[in-house]
């Protein structure tokens, strides 16, 4: 099979629905090979069935594709190093990893739990570790590999009642900068999409005003499809040079984020009293702080 991924083998995370799937799916279109991985657990971690890893599995042998469906947890190290020996069972080896895998659970601060805290870090950053971790050796043993990780907009600029999410996807930019520079070497190419898509973590968004109406339904425009040829493009050798950054699809718009330096500087040759600085930093930083936004401050206009 032809196609910008014509020969490479694939492990996706969370590919049994939504933005995973559509991953998966057009991975295999362009010629990949594809592990598709998802425990089908509910939208907060709860429960597990095959069926969904299966069908994805499935639909893409029916459609002359190659793959293979695995059900296992990546919150633990050793599924990690299972998963990826699987795919190299199937298929030989082993070139992509797109660390797609997540769950939600929403608490105002004040209200979240270790649980909320820990299962959230435990599947988004935690796995996204393991399974970096465990294609780690193979690519750097065949001398190449692409990794592509989603981060989100809660965690790059904020969310009410996601300090557990936010905190995982922002760490996940951390990993990806990480594995980017110690992997360069090994010819390794490791970036972050932040996804704007309608799916099973933004379908619970409440529709009973008609202009919460009109909102949801310029939301349903951004399917999990749209999201899936950039992915799918940063896994190709098509990418070639572009490593370390953070991207961001909504519905046909794709955005490059800038990364966190230096904005502005105080000095004194003699150091700093907390009276000098009540007397000083306000007055030269705060034109400069950046404001309590959410993401849908920040992206304001209707999807494109």
């Amino acid at each position: 099979m032809s196609g910008i991924a014509a020969g490479k083998v694939a492990i996706v995370t969370g590919a049994g629905r939504g933005i995973g799937r559509a991953i998966a799916m057009l991975m295999a279109s362009e010629g990949a090979s594809v592990l598709v991985n998802d425990v089908g657990a509910g939208l907060d971690g709860a429960g597990n069935d095959a069926g969904p890893a299966q069908a994805v599995a499935a639909e893409i042998a029916k459609a002359g594709g190659k793959a293979i469906a695995s059900t296992l947890t990546i919150t633990e190290p050793k599924n990690g190093d299972a998963i990826v020996k699987a795919a190299l069972d199937a298929f030989g080896r082993v070139d992509i990893l797109v660390n797609n895998a997540g769950i939600l659970r929403d608490r105002i601060f004040h209200k979240m739990s270790w649980s909320d805290w820990s299962d959230v870090i435990a599947v988004h950053l935690h796995g996204s570790f393991n399974m970096s971790r465990a294609v780690a050796g193979h690519f750097r043993e065949q001398n190449s590999g692409a990794y592509v990780h989603m981060t989100s907009t809660s965690g790059l600029i904020g969310n009410f009642g996601q300090a557990n999410y936010m905190a995982a996807k922002l760490g996940i930019v951390g990993l990806s900068r990480g594995i980017a520079l110690d992997m360069a070497r090994f010819n390794v190419r490791s970036n972050c999409i932040a996804p704007f898509a309608w799916s099973r973590m933004i379908g619970s968004i409440p529709a009973e005003t008609e202009a919460e109406k009109k909102r949801v339904e310029r939301l349903q425009q951004m399917t999990p499809e749209k999201i899936a040829p950039l992915a799918v493009y940063l896994s190709s050798d098509r990418a070639e040079g572009i490593s370390g950054q953070i991207f961001s699809v909504r519905n046909n718009e794709i955005f490059l984020f800038n990364q966190t330096r230096p904005i502005r500087s105080l000095q004194r040759s003699d150091g700093w009293t907390p009276q000098q600085l009540d007397a000083q930093l306000k007055g030269a930083f705060a034109p400069s702080f950046t404001p309590l936004d959410r993401s849908g401050d920040v992206f304001s206009w209707d999807p494109v």
